[in-house]
């Protein structure tokens, strides 16, 4: 009868079953930590881990069935690596095999030529979760002068216990959509003491901006379908500008659900993030800056607003353990490939990472800091005109990368491609070879000399 009820509710919605199971679970996170903030805050650590852990495993229930055992697995053969193996780099290299290629099995078993929520969606949270614990935990092994600011905070002294890990992993304001954090900061919860300060207010806030981002989805997404992109061929400019307008409209899925999660994340007081110049911050769990993905012109600056503690986990714990490669572009590659596997098996992901290399590498040549007739461009009266172009380019070319990773199959984006002539493809090479000679033109060569020595 319940699954009657719900399947009416989503048929009222006008939304899939699954997507609004999604949504109500991550709303019922702030009664849960409005709960824990009032009755359990002073108790003692097994109770909340009690709580946060059944609590957890409920919401799971809710949305996959028996499906939760996928993550029940996983959590267990960690904690017994660590137990067991100890602070190796074999529990660390056991810990990533297996946790990888139980996610990657999933995504093999369960695909679909289109996006479903299903058990896998939480699980690559909890991929990296996981992986991040064994690797927190070697760090704890080493002397701390080693170490750098990032692996002293959230290092392991000792081994978690099961209902620790637990816990951690089933978090009410993290299982499902993330954010991610460690597990330094998750025993934060369980520390006792005073909660830092009253969190109702910056988490409603996070609320009310993530409730517009979904009004925004549910509004204007009927009018963006992806079936319009396989359908009969339509003129150049119609479809620059449809992708242009998709993917601003696609991408406030993320967005809501991550800025609402944030909202529990931060009544529970996991968000909290101490004090700065006398205020109180609430930005240890965030997942978006809103106001630099709406207003950046740059490529650079909407991965730097989006998704961030994600791309945060990859830097410190994929990209930065690369050093010893001697090679930025080479760390730099390799992070994108994790990420990209990390994402799923499809061809849409890899064709998505391998623009966004590409585009950023392309920007990262700009000539506008190093060329003073550009740099007096950007600062004049035309400005407000030359922002206006940046961002269109910018937004149809995000669009543009976005098509693959939305559509998933190679026979559907190579179609959309066809049918913009793959423009981006031929534009970012373009440019990157002509920056050069731009370069020659536009910077004196006072200024090369010095960018050369540098």
């Amino acid at each position: 009868m319940a699954a009657s009820l719900m399947e009416k509710f989503a048929e009222s919605l006008g939304s899939p079953e699954p997507a609004v199971r999604l949504m109500l679970s991550i709303l019922i996170g702030y009664p849960c930590a409005l709960v824990y903030r009032k009755f359990l805050f002073y108790q003692p650590a097994t109770v909340i881990h009690l709580f946060h852990t059944f609590s957890g495993l409920a919401l799971a229930a809710f949305n996959f069935g028996s499906q939760i055992y996928h993550s029940a697995v996983c959590v267990l053969v960690q904690f017994l690596m660590l137990r067991l193996m100890g602070r190796t780099v074999t529990t660390v290299l056991s810990s990533f095999l297996f946790q990888m290629l139980y996610l990657l099995a999933g995504y093999y078993f369960t695909a679909t030529k289109d996006y479903d929520i299903k058990w896998t969606m939480p699980h690559c949270v909890l991929t990296l979760k996981l992986i991040g614990v064994s690797l927190d935990y070697y760090d704890g092994r080493k002397d701390p002068s080693q170490l750098s600011l990032e692996q002293k905070k959230a290092g392991l002294l000792s081994v978690p216990s099961l209902l620790e890990m637990c816990g951690f992993s089933y978090f009410y304001g993290g299982f499902l959509v993330g954010p991610q954090f460690t597990l330094r900061s998750y025993q934060r919860l369980g520390g006792g003491g005073a909660p830092p300060c009253p969190s109702i207010i910056p988490a409603m806030k996070r609320f009310g901006l993530g409730f517009v981002c979904v009004v925004i989805y549910a509004t204007f997404s009927p009018y963006f379908p992806n079936s319009y992109f396989l359908s009969d061929e339509f003129p150049f400019w119609y479809c620059c500008v449809f992708i242009l307008l998709w993917s601003k409209v696609m991408l406030y899925k993320y967005v809501s659900c991550w800025i609402i999660a944030e909202g529990v994340c931060i009544l529970s007081g996991l968000g909290y993030n101490g004090v700065v110049d006398g205020k109180h911050q609430w930005d240890a769990c965030a997942n978006m800056k809103v106001w630099l993905y709406e207003t950046t012109p740059l490529f650079g600056g909407t991965i730097a607003s989006f998704n961030i503690n994600t791309n945060a986990w990859a830097a410190r714990q994929v990209f930065k353990r690369l050093k010893f490669l001697g090679n930025k572009m080479l760390s730099h590659v390799t992070t994108l490939l994790f990420l990209t596997i990390w994402h799923g098996l499809h061809s849409g992901y890899f064709m998505c990472f391998f623009m966004e290399f590409l585009i950023i590498t392309v920007e990262r040549r700009a000539l506008v800091t190093d060329s003073p007739l550009l740099t007096k461009l950007a600062n004049s009266a035309l400005y407000p005109l030359i922002y206006v172009v940046q961002q269109i380019i910018h937004w149809f070319f995000m669009g543009y990368s976005l098509v693959p990773f939305c559509l998933f199959t190679y026979d559907k984006w190579l179609k959309v491609y066809s049918s913009i002539y793959f423009c981006g493809h031929v534009f970012f090479p373009a440019v990157y070879l002509v920056i050069p000679y731009l370069r020659k033109v536009l910077v004196p060569r006072k200024e090369l000399s010095q960018k050369k020595q540098e």
